[in-house]
């Protein structure tokens, strides 16, 4: 990725302290579009959700990457800038540096309210989310966005470990079920005449959307046997989808993946589209053992506490 993101947050609480949301919106040079993700605490400060927003945004940028964070917030951009004195929210600052260290980023200030479409939709996405989810208020404190700051138990941060460090599967025993899904995406990029020959139905070993697609599907189900310490869930559907892209050339994956339970289906989706990928490479390694998977990532959840996050 070449030239300068730009990523603009803001944080809503209301009540302050109170009920509270964070949203980012990334712009990179390249992209035809805007990417926006979003979240919520239950009982937060303003300041927090305003430090968070920008933790949460960096994140989902690539490391090493020049960025320019626009806020409206003096709290935030004179604290990075201006070595304001950090008397509250110490566990967010030392998060933000963290994220801050692996990339370059320049700090800048904006008017709130002022004509910014980025910063008008930021400030629309963070009040949204500070409002009550599906019309009903949940939540315990954590944050309930795609990225949890802090965990109140066990070692800080990492809730699949115990206060002695052990591994331990996350208790949801007390969370309520709702309708969960998650949306993941990769790409298999090959030679042109692999493609071909995929489009075509030719390669050696069968049609490979059709096994890739079986595979995926089977691998989602198979999750919490590859996976340490996720939980078994009874999936409603999974489908796993495929584009050819005739331009690149390759084989765009997408992976949709249901439930009505008490966690997520992050895995179960991204587990689908790495082994629907895999599956294409096997079966056309012969071929075109320069084969490259790449871009698998979470493009959507939705359901929990956290409500929905959209990062594409």
């Amino acid at each position: 990725m070449t030239g300068i993101i730009d990523l603009y947050v803001d944080g809503a609480c209301l009540g302050n302290p109170g009920p509270g949301g964070w949203a980012a919106i990334i712009v990179a040079p390249e992209a035809h579009h805007q990417v926006e993700i979003k979240g919520r605490e239950a009982n937060t400060t303003n300041n927090r959700m305003e430090i968070l927003a920008a933790i949460n945004g960096l994140a989902q940028t690539p490391e090493g990457a020049p960025v320019t964070v626009h806020s409206d917030s003096q709290y935030l951009v004179n604290t990075m800038t201006r070595g304001w004195k950090r008397r509250a929210n110490l566990d967010l600052w030392q998060k933000l540096d963290g994220v801050v260290a692996h990339r370059s980023v320049r700090w800048q200030w904006i008017k709130g309210h002022a004509g910014h479409p980025e910063n008008e939709r930021a400030d629309a996405l963070a009040n949204e989310m500070a409002g009550p989810p599906s019309g009903q208020r949940e939540g315990n404190g954590q944050s309930q966005g795609e990225v949890s700051p802090l965990s109140h138990q066990g070692v800080p941060g990492l809730t699949h470990l115990d206060s002695q460090g052990r591994a331990r599967m996350v208790d949801v025993t007390d969370k309520g079920e709702t309708e969960r899904e998650a949306v993941a995406r990769g790409t298999v990029l090959m030679m042109a005449e692999t493609f071909r020959a995929i489009e075509a139905g030719q390669v050696a070993k069968g049609d490979v959307l059709s096994v890739a697609q079986v595979a995926g599907i089977l691998a989602a189900k198979e999750t919490p046997h590859l996976i340490p310490l996720c939980h078994p869930l009874r999936l409603t559907q999974v489908t796993v989808d495929f584009q050819l892209d005739k331009e690149r050339p390759g084989v765009n994956i997408t992976a949709t993946v249901k439930t009505r339970g008490q966690t997520g289906v992050e895995m179960e989706a991204l587990t689908a589209v790495a082994v629907a990928a895999l599956t294409v490479y096997d079966m056309c390694k012969a071929m075109d053992p320069g084969m490259r998977i790449e871009g698998i990532r979470l493009a959507r959840k939705r359901g929990g506490k956290s409500g929905e996050v959209v990062l594409e």
